[in-house]
């Protein structure tokens, strides 16, 4: 009874702990580069080249550290490497400030088309930070996940689900925001293309929430399957 109590209590205590360690890996692939972006060329006021040299700092020494650490290629910080660095070479591009922000919405709808087209390939680019997230660095829980992954049709189709949700809302906002790029003030654009950025993020969180849940309740199942096998086991031999 005590050592049900005592690992009980852990997850409650250490739980918004656990999910920051969880998200970090999607944190600094995706968000810090993005914060680093719109600080520098509307925080700042550095030319668009300049800001995208900037982000691409961090996606470059997570690409280039993976590669050489783990011998894999981290799909996230290579994908906004890659976006970063077509950026760059459109910057050169003369163009009006409206064109300008209009740029601005390329970074989220390459990385929403890519999300989007990966959910129906064999690996979903936002598992990459769900995993964790649901798992949260427990072996048990990422053997379980792997199974599922590997056997359950459904909780495929969830994780499928969870990556096609934020490759949507990213496409939405983009769209968005080429809309007001042409047809808002360019000084309320300035600011409110940040604005939408954030609140498609705000939507998705929530909305994905309907895939993120059920895969969830599935990771807990399985990693107490074994424990609930082994106990079986000796009562089943007894009778």
């Amino acid at each position: 009874m005590k050592i049900h109590q005592t690992h009980a209590a852990r997850p409650g205590t250490g739980e918004g702990a656990q999910a920051a360690r969880a998200l970090a890996p999607f944190a600094v692939d995706v968000a810090v580069p993005l914060a680093v972006y719109y600080l520098a060329h509307k925080g700042f006021g550095l030319d668009l080249v300049a800001s995208l040299a900037l982000s691409s700092v961090v996606p470059a020494v997570r690409t280039v550290g993976g590669a050489v650490r783990n011998r894999t290629v981290n799909g996230l910080a290579g994908l906004m490497l890659a976006v970063n660095a077509a950026g760059i070479a459109l910057g050169f591009v003369a163009g009006d400030p409206r064109l300008m922000i209009a740029k601005d919405s390329g970074i989220s709808s390459v990385i929403g088309l890519s999300i989007l087209v990966s959910a129906f390939r064999a690996k979903p680019l936002m598992s990459a930070g769900l995993k964790p997230f649901l798992t949260k660095g427990e072996a048990a829980r990422e053997a379980a996940w792997d199974r599922l992954r590997a056997g359950s049709a459904r909780f495929r189709g969830l994780e499928r689900r969870f990556s096609a949700l934020w490759g949507c809302a990213l496409l939405a906002e983009c769209v968005a925001r080429i809309v007001g790029a042409y047809t808002v003030p360019v000084e309320t654009m300035a600011w409110l293309g940040t604005v939408m950025l954030v609140a498609a993020i705000g939507i998705c969180a929530v909305v994905s929430g309907g895939a993120s849940e059920p895969m969830k309740e599935m990771v807990d199942a399985e990693a107490r399957a074994p424990q609930e096998r082994e106990a079986a086991t000796p009562a089943a031999m007894a009778a």
